[in-house]
């Protein structure tokens, strides 16, 4: 991977980092290597390279191996992530549940099985946490809280920030300096690194549901971490092993939803601003969530019935998931955090009249109009002075 600093602004970045070498190729477009296997005459030379990524996980010299060692499609978007996180390195992954997986498996193979975790994070997360399923111990705690939940057997601090679906801020670089030797992950899917760049503030590790804003069009599964290269070895190792392999043509549409990501996550953020200030004043509206950094996303608690405002949208599609090009909204208590216990769910702030919405990038009358509608008629409520709320 190419892990070379420069100077290039990140709008710069987003749209050259992981095409360097496309002129020297004769090439403009990247291009999308679907091969599964590759050839090789030398079985000497290619036992050395395999003992090579078996010892440290890092990518083999030379031309590719087997597609669930690496790809080089997919290692343009790797490189591309890491350029814009600021990392040395990025690993994808066919989800971000495999890459937040990759990386539990990857502390507990050390025998760090305990995570100490900030509520909310995204359902699954939370669920694949509290489950135990890969074999961890967690521990739910505040962000003032961190310090005294660690271990000695701590492998992990895991923070979502702004968080699945409140949008509730963190205050990053005092929660990685109460970490000390403990590895920061951080979910910067909602931010993205136009927003935020976590290892800046401490963090060694910066998770996203590539799925998202990376990808940007709804069309593509992925997830991906980005860390230094010690790291990113072992979660090779683990790809490897488990086979959570991201398909290239995935990495092709991530590569180039990262050229657009600079771009579309300030246009989407203006419509998000405007849509959030509107609600604020709504009488129909109990409370507006919307983080101080700014993003795409909007919470919002109704008087009314929530399941009457999904309904009733037209414009805006009534889907899971975030980060489209299009807008989507959702009711988390129903799906996304449905999975999490409801004590759990409401403790964390996720009400039972909470909608989240991800603006897109329509004329924002046009979605005001549609939420107008979808609330529903205006009521003599006056409007509550703390109606927005701060993430």
């Amino acid at each position: 991977m190419d892990t070379r600093r420069t100077t290039r602004a990140l709008a710069t970045e987003a749209v050259h980092a992981g095409r360097d070498d496309l002129a020297g190729l004769g090439l403009h477009a990247p291009p999308i290597d679907l091969s599964t296997t590759y050839p090789s005459y030398d079985s000497r030379a290619e036992a050395a390279r395999i003992d090579a990524f078996a010892t440290t996980g890092a990518e083999p010299d030379g031309p590719p191996v087997y597609g669930r060692l690496g790809n080089p499609t997919v290692a343009r978007f790797e490189t591309a992530l890491a350029r814009l996180e600021g990392t040395e390195s990025a690993v994808a992954f066919a989800s971000g549940m495999a890459a937040l997986s990759a990386v539990l498996l990857v502390r507990g193979s050390m025998g760090l099985r305990h995570v100490v975790a900030v509520r909310p994070l995204y359902g699954c997360s939370d669920h694949l946490l509290t489950a135990g399923l890969l074999g961890s111990e967690v521990t739910w705690t505040d962000p003032a809280g961190v310090a005294d939940a660690l271990r000695p057997d701590t492998g992990l601090v895991l923070v979502e920030s702004p968080a699945n679906p409140t949008l509730a801020e963190i205050d990053l670089r005092a929660v990685a300096h109460a970490c000390g030797s403990v590895p920061l992950l951080v979910d910067n899917t909602f931010a993205t690194p136009v927003l935020q760049r976590p290892v800046e503030q401490g963090a060694r590790l910066v998770l996203h549901s590539a799925t998202k804003y990376l990808g940007g069009h709804g069309d593509v599964l992925a997830g991906v971490v980005a860390c230094d290269e010690e790291f990113a070895g072992r979660l090779r190792q683990v790809r490897f092993a488990t086979g959570g392999v991201l398909h290239p043509l995935a990495g092709y549409l991530l590569l180039r939803g990262l050229s657009t990501l600079p771009v579309r996550v300030r246009a989407a953020s203006a419509n998000a601003a405007e849509l959030a200030a509107r609600l604020a004043a709504d009488p129909r509206v109990a409370k507006v969530h919307y983080p101080r950094i700014g993003g795409a996303m909007v919470a919002f608690e109704v008087h009314g019935d929530p399941h009457a405002v999904i309904a009733g949208v037209r414009v805006i599609t009534p889907a899971v998931s975030l980060g489209s090009v299009d807008s989507l909204i959702q009711h988390p208590a129903s799906i996304s955090h449905r999975i999490v216990d409801a004590d759990d769910r409401r403790g964390a702030g996720v009400s039972d009249r909470l909608l989240r919405l991800s603006v897109g990038l329509e004329d924002v009358e046009d979605l005001w109009s549609d939420l107008d509608q979808a609330l529903g008629a205006r009521s003599a409520r006056p409007a509550r002075p703390e109606a927005m709320a701060q993430g």
